[in-house]
């Protein structure tokens, strides 16, 4: 078991993108699906997936045949899931059209247009991922997004459909990988192009999300899981111990850092962690995870939340004794778990935030996949002649400065 100090540089280079190793084999991957279509779309499956699908759009017969697969509680479960990230997503939602006098004759507003299309990804591979159909298909649904697809790699397991099925999701194509971001990007015969792409994926998928976007937008860099966490002498140790676990059975590239003040408690955790890895059913992936991580000393919780903000974690967990006390001096992090029981796997099942978050320090710029995500807007700007007269000079100043003299003229012909 590899437990041990790091310091905060190291740790940082650990987490950078690997994105240019992979750019070479993405890019020709995207060309196959853009010149030859389902065909590309069916042979990577036969290759990386070891399975070549009938069709590569999903049936109705196998959205049927789901249920009989997946258990009447499971199926629950993902329907009580659902309820909570919709609730949470409701609030998210502002008022898709205002207006308002900002001075005598001038009245500006905002007009939200939801997306028409958009497609989710869905990892398949070490897991399934039911939980990331609901939290990429929710808020797309909740912000009015009339058609959302879900590609994801074959065979499509039971409990990707069920989840898509709950979620609201119109179409599943048994595709995965960067052939799958170019599909939804470009379209295939049996594909229609998005506007936008969101959901987590490996750095193959990471790649193509970020290759696509003079067609298609995305939500934002999403790789492999990460949590950091903040703790004193008054943590519990095998609580963080648990939450580490639980973000090193993602995959061998997730990282987990403990920033605490007490060296018992880093001491501890270290334990703990040896303890629950002997058990522990992915126990290889966890060990090899485990060699991304580590733990870091501060001298005071000021210096932890520094640190925090210099890593922009995906996930930030907080225990020590006054949790509230930190949370203002936190800019950076995706989703923030407060105090002992706040697990981070609440919040990736069913507390009702979403675990769609950015990852290797793009939370600095990013936020998290909600609502707005799935919307754009206008803005509107309604002035009459009275209006126009109160800042007709300015425009026309400014104009002129530019040596735009058609902008101007265009405010003092209608002044005249």
């Amino acid at each position: 078991m590899n437990w041990s100090p790091v310091t905060l540089d190291d740790w940082l280079v650990r987490q950078k993108n690997t994105l240019d190793e992979v750019k070479g084999a993405v890019e020709s991957i995207i060309n196959e699906v853009r010149s030859r279509g389902d065909a590309a779309l069916l042979d990577y499956a036969e290759k990386f997936d070891k399975i070549r699908p009938d069709a590569v759009r999903l049936s109705e017969r196998d959205w049927d045949a789901a249920y009989e697969s997946v258990s009447p509680d499971i199926a629950e479960a993902l329907s009580e899931a659902y309820a909570r990230i919709s609730r949470f997503h409701e609030l998210q939602k502002r008022d898709d059209f205002w207006m308002v006098e900002t001075e005598p004759g001038v009245t500006l507003g905002v007009k939200t247009t939801p997306l028409s299309r958009i497609g989710i990804y869905v990892p398949g591979g070490r897991a399934s991922y039911p939980s990331t159909a609901l939290m990429c298909a929710i808020p797309a649904k909740v912000a009015g997004v009339e058609t959302v697809v879900c590609c994801t790699p074959p065979p499509v397991n039971p409990l990707t459909i069920v989840a898509c099925d709950i979620a609201g999701v119109d179409e599943i194509y048994q595709t995965g990988g960067a052939q799958a971001v170019a599909a939804m990007a470009y379209g295939t015969e049996s594909i229609a192009p998005v506007e936008k792409i969101v959901g987590p994926g490996n750095q193959f998928v990471t790649a193509a999300k970020m290759m696509v976007r003079d067609t298609a937008e995305i939500d934002f860099p999403a790789g492999p899981s990460e949590i950091a966490i903040i703790a004193d002498d008054h943590a519990r140790s095998d609580f963080i111990a648990a939450d580490i676990l639980a973000q090193s059975e993602h995959d061998p590239l997730a990282a987990s850092i403990l920033i605490t003040t007490s060296e018992q408690v880093a001491r501890d955790v270290g334990k703990y962690i040896e303890q629950l890895t002997a058990d522990a059913e992915r126990k290889e992936i966890i060990t090899q995870s485990l060699r991304r991580s580590g733990y870091l000393l501060v001298k005071d919780i000021d210096e932890a939340a520094d640190a925090v903000n210099r890593i922009a974690p995906e996930h930030l967990a907080i225990q020590v004794q006054d949790s509230l006390s930190i949370l203002g001096k936190i800019k950076n992090a995706g989703s923030i778990f407060i105090g002992p029981y706040a697990a981070v796997a609440c919040g990736d099942y069913a507390s009702g935030t979403n675990h769609v978050l950015p990852t290797a320090g793009n939370a600095r710029y990013y936020s998290g996949l909600n609502v707005a995500h799935f919307t754009k807007t206008s803005t509107i700007q309604m002035i009459d002649r009275e209006g126009l007269e109160m800042i007709g000079d300015i425009v026309e100043t400014i104009a002129d400065a530019e040596g735009l003299r058609s902008h101007a003229d265009s405010v003092r012909i209608r002044r005249t």
